[in-house]
């Protein structure tokens, strides 16, 4: 998640030209290659909003991801075929602030049905630590633009991630992992039902029904670790990646992330002796760390601190290496792991 990767605007907008001026030449075979014939073109900027788009869609969307199984979203460039099938969509269903060069090349692709997941429910800050008791109301008015519908020009929104695009919670950064709290993933999921509803009115009775099953599905998620969760002796979890924020709230949690933003950044020897002490305090177990980065940091963190070290999957994308094939086994994994380090009763 090496945020200098990540492709400037200038070149974005460079690259729009060009996948427009290449469009005309290949949308013929494109089409003729893609078999799709009156499916909705829909194209997800990564795996939370593929899974919903496919979820609701059903069989009549024809679903595109702009990010590869195994790529890191926050690392992704967009090629100029990329951004030139954005602009062929019908409906583009993609995260604000997780990937600035998705957002600049949706913002010119001119598709009409654009949905930004994030007004679709309330976005708030998390810093490294999260608990469920002590959030308090510092990231409501981050939110207030949460609540606008699909309609509305998602540009016009506050830029505060721009240059970065991948906030935890720091000053005047939303945290945008609103895919791993399941309340939440299903508010998003409500606002997706919908506007295919109007995108596509003639399947909107097939839509309404998917909608609704997965909203029931994510229910039972979260029972599953409203219940899993709620006995535990002790209530505090390591993470290289500090996307759990919501999901620690949700659930009464704290999280304690190693080194901020990227999960591959070498902790400094402060911050290793700080999770030393916090670890022995609050009796955490484990460091976890993710299937799509590596696990140098973790694996030295818990040599040097005597823990353990586990696996917590941000969902950020499902490979073969993923604990689970889809959204909600990947998070029922996660609920295992959970349980394990935090010494579930």
């Amino acid at each position: 998640m090496n945020v200098r990767r990540l492709i400037p605007t200038t070149a974005v907008a460079g690259a729009v030209a060009l996948g427009l001026t290449a469009l005309s030449a290949c949308s013929t075979s494109d089409a003729a290659d893609g078999g799709n014939g009156d499916k909705l073109k829909v194209t997800a900027s990564f795996y939370p909003m593929q899974f919903l788009a496919e979820k609701i869609g059903g069989e009549h969307v024809a679903v595109t991801s702009l990010t590869k199984p195994g790529v890191e979203p926050h690392d992704l460039e967009l090629t100029p075929r990329q951004i030139g099938s954005i602009s062929e969509s019908d409906y583009v269903l993609y995260l604000k602030g997780i990937q600035p060069a998705v957002d600049d090349a949706i913002k010119q692709s001119g598709v009409k049905n654009t949905v930004d997941a994030a007004t679709l429910t309330t976005l708030e800050n998390h810093g490294s630590e999260v608990s469920g008791h002590d959030h308090g109301h510092e990231g409501e008015h981050e939110g207030e633009e949460g609540h606008g519908h699909e309609e509305e020009a998602p540009e016009e929104h506050a830029e505060h991630s721009e240059g970065d695009g991948h906030n935890h919670g720091e000053e005047g950064g939303a945290d945008p992992h609103i895919w791993l709290d399941p309340v939440k993933y299903a508010e998003v999921a409500k606002g997706v039902g919908k506007s295919l509803e109007k995108a596509d009115p003639d399947h909107a009775a097939d839509y309404k029904k998917n909608t609704d099953a997965l909203v029931a599905e994510l229910g039972e998620l979260n029972t599953a670790y409203e219940t899993g969760l709620k006995n535990t002796s002790t209530k505090t979890f390591i993470t290289t990646h500090s996307a759990f924020g919501y999901l620690a709230e949700r659930y009464g949690l704290t999280q304690q992330g190693i080194a901020g933003i990227d999960p591959e950044a070498e902790p400094s020897p402060a911050r290793i002796q700080e999770i030393h002490t916090i670890a022995e305090k609050d009796k955490a177990t484990t460091v976890f760390f993710e299937t799509l980065a590596s696990d140098r940091t973790a694996k030295t963190l818990a040599k040097d601190t005597g823990l353990k070290t586990g696996v917590l999957d941000p969902l950020e994308g499902i490979t073969d290496k993923s604990q689970g094939a889809d959204y909600i086994e990947v998070m029922e994994s996660n609920l295992a792991a959970l349980q394990k380090a935090l010494g579930a009763k």
